[in-house]
């Protein structure tokens, strides 16, 4: 068995990917976003910062408008997107109220980063939003005003990257990213039955990436090739992120315990 790990993490970004809300019918997975809320309501009132960074709004739009398919046509996805956000939020926003909590939607595009004034606003709603004993913020890209054609200038390209940016940006010392798998295996455990769970990573090297391929569900976009490009960010600030299964939320506990689930991303192992 392995040893404990050393998490320290006061300030805490939590990724949950649309695999992890939604069943493959189309519908929300409502046990997870309770339990979710629970985790997160637990720990703000336990004196920690948190931060959620939730996809799920092109997933849930498809659900309520009865797509079976994602959309192809960018602007289609957009409407998608706008009908999924605000059914999204709702669904949030009662599971947190069981915990007495508010939650703050921020939908964000990439000039945070690019345009200075863009990025001391958005500092200055975080560092408001972090500061409210009972509120915690809801990130997602701002999906109906960014585009994916020609890699265009307002578009993160998906919310793995979107949750390590946040991570930076707030200055957070763990990202935790929810996904559907137990963490980052020696190869695709869907197609080699003996790939081995990697405890812990340091570095994002060759042969790391060469494990890494494809692509994620049909509701979402994300993929392992997605979440290593996360990490690589999240080394570069010498942070640290968790990959782990996301189904029972609760596994954060285990986590901020040290306990060791899911691939630890971190330089200091």
């Amino acid at each position: 068995m392995q040893n404990k790990r050393q998490i320290y993490a006061d300030r805490i970004v939590v990724k949950v990917g649309t695999s992890t809300l939604i069943h493959h019918n189309s519908k929300i997975n409502s046990s997870v976003i309770k339990q979710l809320a629970k985790v997160l309501s637990t720990l703000k009132k336990d004196g920690k910062d948190v931060v959620l960074v939730s996809s799920g709004a092109i997933g849930v739009g498809m659900g309520v408008l009865g797509l079976d398919q994602r959309p192809v046509k960018i602007s289609k996805q957009q409407a998608v997107a706008a009908v999924g956000q605000a059914e999204l939020m709702q669904i949030y926003n009662e599971a947190f109220h069981e915990y007495d909590m508010s939650v703050a939607q921020m939908l964000i595009t990439k000039d945070i980063i690019d345009y200075p004034e863009s990025h001391t606003n958005v500092m200055n709603s975080f560092q408001e939003l972090l500061s409210m004993d009972n509120t915690i913020p809801i990130v997602n890209e701002n999906d109906t005003v960014t585009v994916s054609e020609l890699d265009h200038h307002t578009k993160f390209g998906d919310n793995d990257q979107l949750s390590a940016i946040v991570t930076n940006l707030v200055d957070a010392d763990l990202l935790i990213m929810l996904s559907d798998i137990d963490g980052f295996y020696s190869a695709n455990p869907n197609k080699v039955p003996d790939a081995k769970l990697i405890g812990t990573i340091g570095e994002i090297a060759p042969e790391i990436v060469a494990a890494a391929g494809g692509h994620g569900t049909k509701f979402g976009t994300g993929g392992m090739t997605t979440k290593l490009k996360a990490a690589q960010r999240i080394l570069k600030h010498n942070q640290q992120m968790v990959l782990t299964n996301g189904k029972d939320p609760e596994i954060i506990f285990n986590i901020l315990a040290g306990e060791p689930v899911g691939t630890l991303f971190s330089k200091n192992i």
